[in-house]
């Protein structure tokens, strides 16, 4: 029986990491087999690509070029880590997937959104989201949470972009939300932590009390 791919979206600073890490402990609780991956990255050729990108390397050969090297590192994230875990049954953590590439690539950074799709559709087929979530919360306090745990290292490639690009990324999630209602949850990251998780939870019971029902149907 083919898994639960679930996926996690947002903009920068709104809590995605720290929520997979609290899910997939309650989950394994619960008795479901686990596997937490990200984007860019997850395989060992992903993470090399997720320097690249996140390092800024690529940004002077335009936003066309950090569009294929996404799909190049979601290709192997597909293929060696999130179709062998699904094909036993487990349960997919995703940070960040197919929504990033529209929003960040697409909506905020000018790149044609047929292009875009024909590469998600080549990379990530029979590896569809089953369930997103998108953590929404104004972008200036997203990068105040994110600031806090950049270190010595600095903002990386996306978070040091301006506050106009963070909100074009925001509204286009939520766009996204809009427009997919049967996959997409908007979450309000903007409460407290535990507050959030208690929003999660939700949204997962939910979606596994539903998908339980159709099986036995």
């Amino acid at each position: 029986m083919r898994g639960h791919l679930i996926t996690f979206e947002g903009g920068e600073g709104a809590g995605k990491s720290t929520q997979i890490k609290r899910l997939k402990v309650r989950l394994e609780r619960l008795g479901h087999e686990v596997l937490v991956t990200r984007e860019p990255g997850g395989s060992p050729g992903a993470e090399a690509v997720r320097h690249v990108v996140l390092s800024g390397a690529a940004k002077p050969f335009g936003t066309n070029m950090e569009a294929v090297l996404f799909a190049a590192a979601r290709s192997d994230n597909v293929e060696q880590i999130i179709k062998p875990a699904l094909a036993k049954g487990m349960t997919v953590l995703c940070d960040r997937y197919i929504d990033s590439s529209r929003v960040y690539q697409g909506a905020s950074g000018g790149v044609d959104m047929v292009f875009l799709l024909s590469m998600e559709q080549a990379v990530t087929e029979g590896a569809r989201p089953d369930l997103t979530l998108i953590f929404d919360l104004p972008p200036e306090e997203g990068l105040k949470r994110a600031a806090k745990v950049w270190a010595g290292d600095g903002p990386d490639r996306f978070e040091a972009e301006d506050i106009d690009q963070q909100r074009i990324r925001r509204d286009a999630f939520l766009e996204i939300a809009e427009l997919e209602p049967d996959r997409c949850v908007v979450i309000d990251a903007s409460k407290a932590l535990d507050n959030v998780s208690k929003q999660v939870d939700a949204v997962i019971d939910a979606y596994l009390d539903r998908f339980e029902v159709s099986a036995a149907s």
